[in-house]
């Protein structure tokens, strides 16, 4: 928290030096209020990492139960493991699901700890943070362009398929 005092103190000392309050930015358009803009690129790693989290906790719950699932189909892992067969069926999802998240978070926290994940996760929000993306306009216009030149090669194609054909009946006369 006092991080975030310290931030704020400072980022005020710096609009009041160019003369611009918080208030004007955020009424155009240039900051956004709240907490949110004092993470700055951090948002995104948090998020990256929270997303590959939850991510990783399906596929280890998952993988876990089509484990615990198979495993239950052979008689001499039921003989050395007897809990394998305590939970009925329709249970285990419960189970494997809960230990698929245990390994998520404990596995996104670890990352987010580790100074030189976390660094590079940083550089590379920081650097995607650069990056000038396109408007609306020009990503639609793309779109379509794309999806009409595909339209066109597929008629070409069938067309020239469709030619091709007759004339190798005529010539062969199958």
């Amino acid at each position: 928290m006092a991080e975030v005092d310290e931030k704020k103190g400072a980022e005020s000392s710096e609009l009041a030096e160019v003369g611009t309050s918080r208030e004007e930015l955020v009424s155009a358009g240039e900051a956004e209020p709240g907490v949110v803009e004092h993470l700055g690129a951090d948002k995104y790693v948090f998020a990256a990492f929270f997303g590959a989290g939850i991510a990783l906790a399906f596929l280890v719950g998952k993988t876990l139960a089509a484990v615990w699932s198979h495993l239950v189909e052979w008689p001499w892992a039921v003989r050395l493991v007897p809990q394998l067969m305590r939970y009925a069926e329709d249970e285990r999802p419960t189970y494997t699901t809960a230990a698929g998240a245990v390994v998520g978070v404990i596995t996104a926290v670890m990352c987010l700890r580790n100074e030189g994940i976390r660094h590079w996760a940083d550089d590379v929000a920081i650097e995607l943070s650069k990056v000038t993306w396109p408007k609306r306009e020009t990503v639609t216009n793309g779109t379509i362009v794309v999806i009409c030149a595909g339209l066109f090669a597929t008629v070409y194609v069938g067309l020239l398929d469709r030619l091709w054909g007759f004339v190798t009946m005529l010539v062969y006369g199958a």
